[in-house]
């Protein structure tokens, strides 16, 4: 192979790579071993991790602990949705089709919004997408973010608009919401989009329709990430004004799974159709006059010309929506609405029950669905170590993404948390604040 392509050794052909870049020794590995010793050592490494079923899980931050009903598991298992790969020749894949199209449908009824794609990887890249959307449809290479947008959302679309050649100016929050004095005057006619979450990062109900009329006033795109739980008590960002609503669809369906995989969603306005990314299923009839499917639109790069393109999904990650689909379906519209009524209970609940503990206050005053954020008058991850002894996983550390909330920790609620656990993290945290209280 080497004499085939020109070159006299290995060491020739890496020669490109900078000799301070390289090992220059064997690698350090350990010898080799048996197939029993190999599976007893993967089972250790394997036990050393927690999982939300050891845990009172409590952590949030766009992944939740939400129940899972054993109908999922029981279609989704099946062969036939379970093996196929992205469908090259789709018309032939009638079921897979019509699970998109149903799925479609209800995250268009979620979002108020007339059009939604099959499906994409997960909630951060959709957010750059919708970024890579907003340029094309507006010839402006401009966005505008609200720091309640979620940090690994943010930090994708400054990555992709590095790509297209976009700049970004992020507002600051006030009082846990969107600052809108500052919002407004980041906005200009040279903004290709405004980028909100309702509820935003610290768990806060975003006034999206306020918000938003910045951007319809200088004709730029309102984009706005939204958690698909709270869409069965909250207005939909489709009756506030956005162009797209995407964002994560983990809660549906879709267990923690130590992170993934899950799924993203994206719908938008009749106008943004042929720029949308990915793929959407339509429905038609046969020459017998009988229901059917097909791929109306798959606006990828293999499949036109690459110029054209707007995405470059291929999976549609069509398991995880399928799940969503059978998990909403199962609910219900009215259960999808009780399980939102029953979210906002609890979190008030909790809200409460928190920051009535010694050293513990609310963050922020602003009106939230199933998380909040809260203020510790102790090092956040030394309470949290202490909670995790306790076998309670005591929420997120918001100083990771937040500077100026060291102190914070923000908290979810999901329908598997009763109030006994509720009244358990108090406990705890109790506890752990008095106790580094004492250390300090």
């Amino acid at each position: 192979m080497l004499a085939a392509i020109g070159v006299d050794s290995t060491a020739e052909l890496f020669e490109q790579v900078p000799n301070e870049l390289r090992l220059n020794r064997p690698l350090d590995l350990p010898a080799g071993m048996s197939e029993p010793e190999v599976y007893e050592r993967l089972a250790a490494l394997a036990a050393r991790n927690a999982h939300a079923e050891d845990e009172v899980c409590f952590l949030g931050a766009g992944m939740y602990d939400h129940y899972v009903p054993a109908i999922v598991d029981a279609i989704t298992q099946r062969s036939e949705f379970l093996t196929p790969y992205t469908p090259y020749q789709p018309e032939i894949s009638q079921g897979g089709l019509q699970a998109m199209f149903e799925f479609q449908t209800m995250m268009s009824e979620l979002t108020a919004l007339p059009v939604s794609t099959a499906g994409l990887y997960e909630g951060p890249s959709s957010v750059a997408s919708a970024g890579y959307l907003a340029t094309g449809a507006t010839g402006r290479r401009r966005f505008v973010v609200s720091c309640g947008l979620h940090p690994h959302s943010r930090s994708t679309l400054a990555t992709y608009s590095a790509g297209f050649g976009a700049e970004i100016e992020e507002v600051g929050l006030e009082g846990g919401t969107t600052d809108p004095a500052a919002l407004a005057a980041a906005v200009d006619g040279e903004t290709a989009a405004v980028f909100l979450q309702s509820p935003n990062f610290l768990g806060a109900v975003e006034d999206v329709e306020t918000l938003g009329a910045a951007a319809k006033e200088h004709g730029a795109l309102l984009v706005v990430a939204c958690d698909p739980m709270t869409l069965g008590v909250l207005r939909p960002p489709g009756e506030c004004g956005a162009d797209v609503a995407l964002g994560e669809g983990q809660p549906l369906g879709n267990r923690l799974d130590f992170g993934g995989p899950s799924f993203g969603f994206f719908c938008g306005t009749e106008a943004l159709i042929r720029k949308l990314p990915g793929r959407i299923a339509g429905e038609t009839e046969d020459v017998d006059g009988r229901r059917g499917f097909v791929l109306a639109l798959q606006t990828r790069e293999q499949h036109i010309r690459r110029e054209k393109a707007t995405h470059n999904i291929c999976t549609a990650q069509a398991l995880n929506a399928l799940a969503a689909t059978i998990h909403l379906a199962w609910l219900g519209r009215e259960g999808f609405r009780e399980l939102g009524e029953l979210l906002v209970r609890r979190a008030a609940y909790a809200r409460e029950r928190l920051a009535a503990v010694e050293g513990v206050e609310l963050l922020h005053e602003a009106p939230v669905v199933r998380e909040f954020a809260l203020r510790l008058d102790a090092p956040v991850e030394r309470v949290l170590d202490r909670c995790a002894e306790q076998g309670i996983a005591a929420g997120y550390p918001l100083g990771r993404d937040y500077p100026e909330h060291e102190d914070g920790l923000l908290v979810a609620i999901t329908e598997r948390r009763s109030r006994e656990q509720i009244d358990a993290l108090a406990e705890a945290l109790r506890v752990a604040v008095a106790a580094e209280a004492v250390a300090v």
